[in-house]
């Protein structure tokens, strides 16, 4: 399904790349925009030993991974391809090897023993305490039991006759004059 769209993507982007890879990494394509300094100049050491894009494929051609990566093209085709009953075989004939590989030498598993799951119950831990106890515990519930504990003592306070309004602001009025008047 996405093999098109790839290699419609690919062909320009290696036409643009091998066009354009000595005016933008060793020209002036940027005319200045991008300062590096001299000792940080990495680039200009790979410049010295640039030769163009046809250099690039001819040392391609003179490593061992690309005749290892084509060594793994050729194994594929012939094992799904040319013989598709063989990779079931193998399974069969290596089950722990496959295993083993399959699931990474279980190295998943035991960073999740050693590392993830400390991490979990250092977190589950602080969960509780922080969580639960102090932010839900103390904070938020806290602050609403303090809450209904204070109006249940202001609620007797408020009879709902005017005249006891009117009482309870001037002694408020007085406490504030005579604070006022003796600071």
């Amino acid at each position: 399904v996405m093999l098109v769209p790839l290699v419609v993507l690919a062909v320009p982007s290696l036409l643009i790349g091998w066009f354009t890879i000595g005016p933008v990494l060793f020209g002036d394509f940027f005319e200045g925009s991008i300062f590096v300094r001299p000792e940080h100049d990495v680039l200009a050491r790979i410049g010295e030993t640039f030769h163009g894009p046809g250099g690039f494929v001819l040392h391609a051609l003179q490593v061992p991974a690309t005749y290892l990566s084509l060594l793994g093209v050729l194994a594929a085709w012939f094992l799904y391809i040319k013989r598709p009953e063989l990779p079931q075989r193998i399974v069969e004939a290596c089950g722990p090897v496959y295993r083993l590989l399959t699931n990474k030498f279980y190295v998943d598993e035991i960073y999740q023993a050693v590392f993830a799951g400390g991490a979990r119950n250092l977190g589950r831990a602080l969960w509780r305490v922080g969580d639960v106890a102090v932010i839900d515990g103390a904070a938020v519930n806290g602050s609403a039991r303090v809450v209904g504990w204070m109006s249940g003592i202001v609620r007797r306070l408020q009879s709902g006759y005017l005249y006891h309004y009117a009482f309870t602001m001037i002694i408020g009025l007085a406490a504030l004059l005579g604070w006022y008047v003796l600071r």
